[in-house]
């Protein structure tokens, strides 16, 4: 089974971002180092207890101290940017790390209306034009615009001998039949969904378009997932990620809580049944428990590749899950 990883990177409450931030370089060597597929981060703005706001960035300082695992973003934020200017940013880190690059398109926002507003003009407009922004981008990657095109004599300098891959991300519809139209492989946030994505995925796959002889698609699925050695442990280690959900809802959570402090959260009614909820969408447990699932999911959605979301308070308790469910499951 391939296995990734995503990375939110998360702030614990004994953390700065500094070191939330080297935290990330320090999952992804480890992903490196036990055969994870690939590590993509996340793009968020001004949202309380994240600390990446430029994927690039950290992508560019990940790529410089780990050799061979694929990196990318965890989704570039379309809508924010010119197609030209993501081109660019990315070729040029496919060719600082050649046939490691990944470039994952989101039409998110990543944070409130007012970081939404000082980041660009117009961005539900920008939204409505995304089929159109994904088809500029990929003819900048694939540096083919038609001869009558205004940037057809304009590349995306510098060229990468071998292009970044790119991934439409999504929990719809739209975003199953965007990558089907193009030729894209497909990332789908179970994780974030409450929608059914086994039939999102499978629309994915009936209107796959390829766009090169011998292409197929291809479906990545993200999950959230806490591993330990027991699954009492990792109930207790999957309680501060569940109780900082729950404080985010209320604007309460700046940072994720330790286990004890998440312990003393006092929860009413309603936030038990939210609390349930979520962990319906998570998988918390030993390492074959962690095993049997993931395979199970694997096989429901009909994934190629399963990515990893686990948010702890303790870095090495992270660290710990991934290296666990890397020694269950054959990589």
């Amino acid at each position: 089974m391939k296995l990734s990883i995503l990375d939110l990177s998360p702030i614990s409450s004994t953390q700065t971002a500094k070191e939330a931030l080297n935290e990330s370089l320090k999952l992804a060597q480890a992903g490196d180092e036990l055969g994870y597929t690939r590590y993509w981060i996340s793009e968020h703005h001004d949202l309380p207890g994240l600390a990446c706001s430029a994927p690039e960035v950290m992508i560019s300082y990940i790529g410089a101290n780990t050799k061979r695992i694929r990196l990318g973003s965890g989704a570039v934020l379309l809508p924010h940017y010119k197609p030209y200017k993501v081109a660019e940013v990315y070729n040029m880190l496919a060719t600082l790390y050649p046939n490691r690059i990944d470039i994952g398109i989101g039409r998110a926002p990543g944070g409130s209306a007012e970081a939404t507003n000082a980041l660009s003009d117009n961005f539900l407009q920008q939204v409505w034009k995304m089929p159109d922004l994904v088809k500029v981008l990929l003819h900048f990657l694939k540096n083919d615009f038609p001869e009558d095109h205004e940037f057809s004599k304009l590349k995306a300098s510098p060229l990468p001998e071998v292009p970044p891959l790119p991934w439409i991300l999504g929990t719809s519809k739209k975003s199953a039949h965007l990558a089907a139209e193009h030729g894209l492989a497909y990332a789908f946030g179970q994780f974030m969904s409450d929608k059914d994505g086994a039939d999102i995925i499978q629309q994915y796959l009936d209107a796959f378009q390829a766009n090169k002889h011998g292409q197929s698609p291809q479906v990545l699925l993200t999950v959230s997932v806490v591993c330990a050695e027991t699954a009492e442990k990792a109930e207790e280690i999957a309680l501060s990620n569940l109780i900082w959900a729950l404080q985010k809802e209320k604007g309460e959570g700046q940072f994720v809580p330790s286990i004890q402090e998440a312990k003393q959260y006092e929860l009413n009614e309603k936030e038990l049944e939210k609390l349930a909820a979520m962990k319906k969408r998570m998988i918390i447990g030993n390492p074959l428990e962690v095993k049997k699932k993931l395979e199970q999911l694997q096989a429901s959605y009909n994934a190629d590749e399963i990515m990893i979301l686990t948010i702890t308070h303790s870095p090495k308790d992270r660290i710990e899950s991934y290296r666990l469910i890397a020694e269950k499951v054959v990589l």
